[in-house]
């Protein structure tokens, strides 16, 4: 199958990869040279615009920044110029009312599309285990699944156009305050005289377990390897964190939603990139503790 992949980051270099790796025919674009040379190193073939890139795909998948982005590109260079009935894919992390509006215009113009964001970090998008929380019509759930297959352990169909997204961002709420709380009980148990990797050997068996403390410890040398051990680089950046929690925030008030504990992580982790932290993984927020 042809697909199309515009956007080729940290993230969209090994999902276009895996994509190849799966037997699909990638045509590639980024606006930066060196991710056009790695896709062309992992057998995509590339090119300078991303109209050129969608030209006669089946499948056109996108992997960018931001809503106002999405936007801009859907409406400028993939609807109107992928052929129609192509599949239409979003798994960039974006606010529920671009994602909605993006499928509507996608919708009236012949395209089926579902909003499919990701779960699992750098190292999931290589390998192929990401998790996929998808929005859209059963229809082009069906179409999409064994696409994001190829790029993940898990596909899980989450609603409408638009649930996808609000699966993420309640996600990775939920994950940013207990990465904090998990941080604090570190540090609180140092100071009460702790042995470290016993108290994970405690509280990774106890009442207290979560996935910030058994698959992404924060402290060096405890639990599996994380970012923690290679000096926090690598992951996912404090920034993306910010970013998402932004994104809930603003779902949050769009709907009403008292959400102290997400405010405050927000509120904590704006201040710990603002002190030029953004590029360090999110459990670095521990050396602010």
């Amino acid at each position: 199958m042809q697909i199309g992949f515009i956007g080729l980051g940290n993230m969209g270099s090994g999902m276009a990869a895996n994509l190849v790796k799966a037997g699909h025919r990638v045509h590639a674009f980024d606006l930066a040279a060196p991710a056009l040379e790695q896709a062309r190193a992992s057998g995509c073939e590339t090119f300078t615009t991303a109209r050129e890139t969608v030209a006669g795909a089946q499948v056109v998948i996108t992997m960018l920044p931001n809503g106002a982005i999405v936007r801009s590109v859907y409406a400028e260079d993939v609807i109107g110029h992928a052929p129609q009935g192509a599949l239409l894919i979003d798994c960039s992390t974006i606010d529920v009312a671009s994602a909605k509006a993006v499928a509507q215009e996608a919708g009236a113009r012949g395209h089926a599309m579902v909003d499919a964001p990701v779960s699992g970090g750098i190292a999931a998008a290589r390998e192929g285990t990401l998790t996929f929380m998808a929005g859209g019509e059963a229809a082009a759930f069906a179409q999409a699944e064994p696409i994001l297959q190829a790029m993940g352990k898990a596909v899980i169909h989450a609603g409408e156009s638009g649930a996808g997204q609000a699966a993420k961002i309640c996600n990775n709420m939920l994950l940013g305050a207990s990465m904090i709380a998990t941080c604090e009980a570190f540090k609180l148990a140092e100071r009460l005289g702790l042995d470290l990797q016993t108290f994970y050997d405690i509280s990774s068996r106890a009442s207290g377990q979560c996935w910030s403390m058994t698959s992404y410890c924060p402290v060096p040398g405890v639990g599996p390897v994380t970012p923690a051990d290679r000096d926090y680089q690598g992951g996912f950046a404090t920034a993306l964190m910010l970013k998402d929690l932004k994104l809930a925030m603003a779902a949050a008030g769009d709907v009403g939603a008292h959400v102290p504990m997400g405010e405050r992580a927000e509120a904590l982790y704006e201040a710990f990139a603002g002190q030029g932290n953004g590029g360090f993984d999110f459990s670095s927020i521990i050396r602010s503790l």
